[in-house]
């Protein structure tokens, strides 16, 4: 194969991060990546360049300013303080905890993607590689399938800044539904993902899902049953990939190598061997068309290892100097016992052969790729070479100091990720921000002193957060009405309710037959007679206690009534030993809320 200028991403740093111990994503299987592609001698053959880190203005490009400050926030220690118990409101859960070091991971993932997009759209490489990338499940304002910032769809907008089109290939074992929905409904960029579809994460990615208005048909997914292998692949792969390339005729191609897809994974479930995944990567290369390559899943972190190294390898069109037999590395032991570069396929039955599915599928894919017009073209535009921020002089380094103007200000503007670490140190300043991510930080607030101003604030945004908001933030029509998925589980993930939740879940679900999705809802409430917010169940005994005439409020305290029924015969009007307030002194209109649990 002839040779072509490649560039290589890697941060050292990669290796350090973990969403846990008993997490199945490992960023460590990037750096054993790496070891193995050093050690077989690949890095003087391609330019070896480090990322800089993507900024959260730069994640804004696609991702909502809110849920880009939620995740710089979100901390493993700050969980008991979430509503729903555990669960986010920017759609967290087992599948994407929070860890330590989260928001630096993201910014390192989407970094390598952006300057791998930005290189290619130079003209200064043919390939770039990012290993770390291809996290194809985040959405716009929410995490999903242990993905939380989508870098994919941050490396297609810098190509869109040159390239008039752009294809986007997916070879994962899931859909790429975080891809194909941030690109539904344009022309520009085409997303053709194959994967395994049913009783499966997540859920979409039929052929039904073509795109909408001018992306109508520029949507292209080819779903597949159990077991998988390299013939059945080949025979889907190559002529839909011809097609869509001689219809399309792309100027750049991103091709997302996610290795579950691989036999032997502990999250898929094909049977797909390396040298049959390492197929998609020669082909693709062959059309000589500039292309950027990026990692996605993979759970058996020796085969993602060995896979992404002899694809590396395909990329230098090298692959047939390359060793079978495994150099001494540092992470020998892990490829015991046979210590080789290789997947060998297992005995799941390729259920796409057994029922003939696999002709359908393609002449499916084929009918579509009829039906769509050729080659959009694109009005020449001037693109220019910086934002606006930075050509006004807006950039963050050039911020020197700021005052209550600029924190009001800040609100509604990208400065508000210059005020993050002042604004957090003050609980005055946290009840100010008016977004659904500062509801999440003032949530966990143990501010003592809240003015009656700032619970008037509170109440209006949390009836905006469960009404207009949350329509204006469902899902996109082609997920409308499915469930969330665990990638884990494969089946349905949704955050566990409160108490009354349920309750109104349940009168809706009678009424209407379906369930509408609530945002960022607790069980506490402000209880008038009783001056002060109640969790549910405080809530139900002060109301049993109330109708027994056990409890009176006066000037900001409790009272409790000794009226013979069943309180003892104290004095009346004894004072009760817990006060509303909590403190000695409060001033007018203040309350205690020590007591808040959500």
């Amino acid at each position: 194969m002839s040779q072509r200028r490649v560039s290589y991403y890697y941060d050292p740093d990669v290796g350090a991060y973990t969403y846990g111990p008993q997490h199945p994503m490992r960023p460590q299987r990037m750096k054993i990546t790496h070891e193995l592609v050093s050690v077989y001698g690949m890095l003087d053959k391609m330019t070896v360049l480090r990322a800089k880190r993507a900024t959260a203005e730069q994640m804004t490009r696609f991702h909502t300013d809110e849920y880009v400050d939620f995740l710089a926030r979100i901390a493993p220690e700050l969980t008991h303080d979430v509503p729903y118990h555990g669960s986010y409101p920017m759609a967290l859960h087992e599948d994407n905890p929070p860890w330590e070091g989260l928001f630096e991971f993201c910014s390192l993932s989407a970094g390598g993607s952006i300057a791998a997009s930005q290189r290619i759209a130079s003209g200064a490489t043919d390939i770039a590689i990012n290993w770390a990338g291809g996290l194809h499940h985040a959405k716009k304002r929410e995490a999903s399938g242990f993905c939380y910032i989508n870098d994919i769809v941050l490396g297609i907008l810098e190509m869109l800044r040159v390239f008039p089109r752009v294809l986007y290939i997916d070879i994962d074992c899931h859909h790429g539904d975080g891809v194909e929905e941030a690109f539904y409904t344009t022309n520009r960029v085409m997303t053709c993902s194959f994967h395994k579809f049913g009783e499966y994460f997540p859920g979409t990615g039929t052929q039904d899902d073509k795109g909408r208005g001018e992306g109508r048909g520029y949507a292209l997914n080819v779903p597949f049953k159990d077991g998988l292998g390299d013939d059945s692949l080949k025979s889907v792969f190559e002529p839909v990939i011809r097609r869509v390339i001689e219809v399309f005729q792309p100027c750049s191609i991103v091709l997302q190598c996610g290795a579950d897809s691989v036999a032997g994974d502990k999250l898929g479930c094909f049977n797909v061997t390396m040298n049959g995944h390492s197929n998609c990567v020669q082909f693709v290369r062959s059309f000589g068309i500039p292309f950027m390559m990026v990692g996605g899943g993979g759970y058996t972190v020796k085969n993602v290892a060995r896979t992404w190294t002899y694809e590396t390898a395909c990329a230098l069109g090298v692959e047939k100097e390359i060793d079978p037999v495994l150099p001494w590395n540092e992470y020998f032991e892990w490829f015991g016992p046979r210590y080789r570069l290789e997947v060998l396929p297992n005995n799941m039955e390729d259920l796409n052969v057994r029922d003939s599915s696999l002709n359908k599928v393609r002449e499916i894919a084929m009918q579509q790729l009829q039906e769509i017009t050729p080659a959009p073209s694109v009005a020449l535009q001037d693109v220019p070479k910086e934002s606006l921020g930075h050509h006004l002089g807006f950039s963050s380094h050039e911020i020197s100091g700021h005052d209550r103007l600029d924190e009001q200000l800040a609100q509604h503007s990208r400065f508000v990720y210059n005020l993050n670490d002042s604004s957090s140190t003050s609980s005055d300043e946290s009840s100010e921000y008016d977004s659904d991510a500062s509801e999440y930080s003032q949530s966990r607030s143990r501010s003592r002193h809240v003015n009656k101003s700032t619970r008037t604030k509170r109440a209006s945004r949390k009836a905006y957060s469960s009404g207009s908001y949350a329509q204006q933030n469902s899902h996109s029509a082609m997920t409308r009405g499915k469930k969330r998925m665990s990638i884990m589980t494969n089946h349905a993930a949704s955050p566990t309710p409160s108490t009354r939740d349920s309750r109104e879940g349940e009168r809706e679900r009678e009424k209407t037959g379906k369930t509408k999705r609530r945002f960022f809802e607790s069980s506490a409430r402000w209880d008038e007679g009783a001056g002060r917010v109640l969790v549910e169940h405080e809530r139900g005994m002060y109301e049993i206690e109330r109708d027994l005439g056990w409890h009176t409020v006066v000037n900001g305290r409790r009272w409790i009534e000794s009226s013979g029924s069943g309180r003892g015969d104290g004095d009346e009007g004894r004072e009760g030993d817990e006060s509303i307030g909590g403190d000695d002194e409060l001033g007018e209109g203040e309350m205690d809320i020590d007591d808040e649990e959500s």
